[in-house]
């Protein structure tokens, strides 16, 4: 299996079942409590970067030049 996924910039169907599939290779010998703290540390690694982002836009929104 292939260690990076790669995406298209085009996000088409393909894309979406490389994506179920490279998860399905990573997750199939998890114990369910492996599997949890697997996604709970991704979600939580998004979740991060949601609101990094948000904070960013913020201050871009407030700082700008009139």
């Amino acid at each position: 299996m292939n260690s990076k996924l790669e995406i298209s910039p085009n996000f088409t169907i393909d894309d979406i079942h490389k994506i179920r599939e490279y998860h399905y290779e990573i997750t199939k010998n998890m114990t369910t409590d492996e599997w949890c703290a697997y996604f709970n540390n991704t979600a939580n690694r998004v979740l991060k970067e949601m609101a990094e982002r948000k904070a960013e836009k913020a201050n871009r929104t407030v700082n700008r030049p009139d």
